[in-house]
């Protein structure tokens, strides 16, 4: 059982600890302030970023993240703090001081004096300073719940176009509006995405390599062939149906032969080509029999030769086989430009076409206008001079050419008679005229001496 003496020495032991612990979290939560806001801060930022980044973070590892790094910088500063700790023994020292106790708790303490009684209130002379204590602690937990639930948005990668030759875009873009056309083979299409993807597929340092670039081009070349080949033969069956309907009373024998060989023809380009119009097209055209065109609806007639039209259009508006490029030359060689032409061959031709020369037919001549580059321009007679006579003579300058005339020679015609060889009026001839009147007599020396 205790003491009377000893219960009081526990006591102010007692409120001595409770003192330096409270001088120690101050310490400590001063250490922590400054960093702690910081971090807070830059934590924030930092989450905020990661959030964008990778919107698919869970929560819950960030929060535990952000926790982790309170922690640590909290275990860090109370290392750093724990330099200024204050013990009991120091803490009795400042009651005692606070208090004016005189030593008396010191003296308690070294046993040479009773402990004092305990008063109803121990003043350590210290008092928190709640505005310094809980600013920092409280910014830097908004900051970190700012970072983990503040609105932002998840970042978008934009997509990076690659840099990949143009060919293959033309290509790409031909094949597309080639399959938004029910007129056209799959078939074909989905063969031509095949082979564009094969060299999409490589490197992409090796997309404009010698070897693939040769590829790209036999394959751009390919596609072109084809894309001109399917609409010349429709073109050719459009118009040998178009004239077999409507001259079908005008025409001799052999006139719908040579239509009904050349829709034949066509249609078998039709079927060999690689690009063929869509199988229920080609199949109507098969079943087509041009001999028997007036027992034919005009009505299904027209609809299928508006689906032959709306096939060779999607292969007019082909790019990447440069089908566009092209058509000037077709119209041009082929009289289905803008003008209008006769044809000069034989036969009638008198009929009208829509190009310079008119489109020709069958007993009829090419008609091509004698200008197939265009219409020539008027002369500008290049060549003929024509002199220009200057009125203001005052603005002459020297070398500038007065008046041009046409002049004649003066001919003296008088007769000159015979003159002898010793006569002293007579002049020397070729170097003697020289050397005895043209030169001065310091000349004669001077050239006598240099023959010498």
């Amino acid at each position: 059982m205790q003491t009377p003496s000893e219960k009081l020495r526990d006591a102010w032991t007692r409120h001595a600890a409770t003192v330096a612990r409270k001088i120690n979290l101050a310490w400590w939560i001063q250490t922590l302030s400054t960093p702690l806001v910081t971090v807070g801060l830059v934590g924030a930022c930092v989450l905020l970023l990661i959030r964008r980044e990778l919107p698919d973070s869970p929560a819950w590892i960030l929060g535990a993240s952000a926790l982790g790094t309170v922690a640590l910088l909290a275990g860090i500063a109370w290392l750093v703090a724990r330099r200024r700790f204050e013990k009991p023994e120091q803490s009795l020292v400042r009651i005692e001081a606070s208090m004016r106790l005189r030593n008396a708790l010191s003296a308690a303490k070294a046993g040479v004096a009773p402990w004092p009684e305990l008063p109803p209130k121990v003043d350590a002379g210290v008092e928190w300073n709640w505005q310094r204590v809980l600013v920092p602690p409280f910014a830097a937990l908004l900051f970190l719940l700012a970072g983990l639930f503040f609105p932002v948005s998840a970042r978008t990668n934009p997509v990076v176009d690659k840099d990949e030759p143009l060919a293959w875009a033309n290509l790409e873009s031909d094949l597309q509006r080639l399959d938004q056309e029910e007129t056209i083979d799959e078939a074909y299409i989905e063969e031509m995405k095949k082979k564009l993807e094969e060299l999409r597929s490589q490197e992409e340092e090796e997309w404009f390599s010698h070897s693939s670039l040769e590829a790209t081009d036999s394959l751009k070349k390919e596609h072109s062939a084809q894309v001109d080949k399917l609409e010349r033969e429709l073109a050719r069956a459009d118009k040998a149906l178009g004239d077999l309907e409507k001259n079908a009373g005008g025409m001799s024998a052999a006139e719908k032969n040579q239509m009904m060989n050349q829709f034949d023809q066509a249609l078998q380009g039709l079927q060999n080509g690689a690009l063929k119009p869509n199988s229920k097209l080609l199949e109507q055209l098969k079943q087509l029999d041009p001999k028997n065109l007036g027992q034919i609806p005009p009505e299904q007639l027209q609809q299928l030769r508006d689906a032959m039209k709306k096939a060779g259009q999607a292969c007019k508006d082909c790019q990447g086989g440069n089908c566009q490029g092209d058509e000037w030359l077709d119209e041009l060689l082929d009289g289905e430009g803008n003008g209008q032409g006769k044809g000069q061959g034989e036969g009638d031709g008198e009929e009208e076409g829509d190009g310079p020369g008119g489109k020709g037919g069958v007993n009829r001549g090419p008609g091509h206008s004698p200008g197939m580059l265009g219409a020539e321009g008027k002369k500008l007679n290049t060549g003929d001079l024509t002199g220009l006579e200057s009125k203001d003579l005052s603005r002459s300058l020297p070398g500038d050419l007065l008046q041009l005339q046409d002049g004649e020679h003066d001919v003296d015609k008088s007769a000159v008679g015979p003159r002898t060889g010793g006569a002293t009026g007579a002049t020397g001839d070729g170097g003697d005229r020289v050397w005895k009147d043209s030169l001065d007599p310091d000349e004669q020396k001077a050239l006598k001496k240099f023959f010498e």
